[in-house]
């Protein structure tokens, strides 16, 4: 089990992580969104150790990483760059890892070179974006840890390579009972493959919550009245305008939703109508701002 714990990071001067607290299962595909800037590489790499909180703790199965550096060999992070690595060729990668990870598994990886069909005997500099993005995940896993930390898994695969990568961390999952940490700004990928979904807002967590709870708490609504929205309705704390298009208005409803739908109801509307919802309507209404989604 991860367990992050009242953890705090300030980088020249400026408060990055303010007392985040996080608690992950085994077995558990978690997205981590956020806006641009808001501490979510920087909480990745804390829950890695490559930086040291200021303030608080992350255990990996009640072991101190910062303080135990061995239960690193039970976790692995795959940053956002694929510059890692590059003026290697792939069997140095391979001796390297295989030296400092004890259950790197040669075999496997090698399989899963064949599998995503990438090239055994070269440099990782000759590989595209896309293939270096891949080739680093498949490192990752070979190593047979149990805490995969992924940042940006997927920038730089086409469409076909990223929908087979996602089944084939949702597969490691439910084979071996991985606990994987995504961030991501691609929301529809999360919303196919996670479970948890972290939502962090100026370095600290907004929510933690399953995919079902964070939908069911919501409630996305498209609704016409003779003349503007009445404000009864536009100054309910709970109501987020995602858009207006004359005397058209789509609104989010957060929480107290039948009570809310009643309200609207009562100042009648010419119409009404559910609209199907999308985990990018909920990081919206939540985290505010349709620009730099991530």
């Amino acid at each position: 089990m991860l367990k992050v714990s009242n953890v705090s990071k300030t980088i020249e001067g400026k408060i990055v992580l303010d007392n985040v607290n996080l608690t992950l299962e085994p077995g558990t595909i978690a997205g981590l969104v956020g806006r641009n800037g808001v501490g979510k590489s920087t909480l990745l790499r804390v829950i890695s150790g490559i930086l040291d909180p200021d303030h608080g703790s992350v255990t990996y199965n009640e072991t101190d990483i910062h303080h135990n550096p061995q239960i690193k060999q039970r976790m692995t992070y795959v940053p956002d760059s694929t510059e890692i690595l590059k003026g290697y060729s792939v069997k140095e990668i391979v001796m390297l890892y295989d030296a400092i990870y004890e259950h790197f598994d040669v075999m496997y990886f090698y399989s899963l070179l064949d599998r995503f069909k990438l090239p055994k005997n070269k440099k990782l500099r000759t590989f595209s974006k896309g293939m270096k993005a891949l080739f680093l995940m498949i490192l990752s896993f070979s190593t047979k840890a149990e805490l995969i930390i992924l940042d940006e898994p997927t920038n730089g695969l086409d469409p076909i390579v990223k929908r087979n990568i996602l089944q084939f961390i949702i597969e490691e999952v439910s084979e071996r009972q991985l606990c994987v940490l995504i961030s991501t700004h691609h929301l529809e990928e999360v919303e196919k493959m996670a479970d948890v979904l972290i939502m962090i807002k100026e370095g600290r967590i907004e929510s933690t919550t399953s995919i079902e709870d964070a939908k069911s708490s919501f409630r996305k609504v498209q609704v016409v009245y003779k003349h503007s929205l009445p404000e009864k309705i536009a100054h309910l704390r709970n109501v987020n305008i995602l858009n207006q298009t004359g005397r058209v208005y789509t609104l989010m409803i957060k929480g107290n939703i039948e009570a809310t739908l009643d309200k609207i109801n009562q100042e009648n509307p010419l119409f009404i109508e559910e609209l199907p919802m999308t985990l990018e309507d909920i990081f919206i209404s939540s985290l505010g701002g349709e620009s730099h989604v991530s």
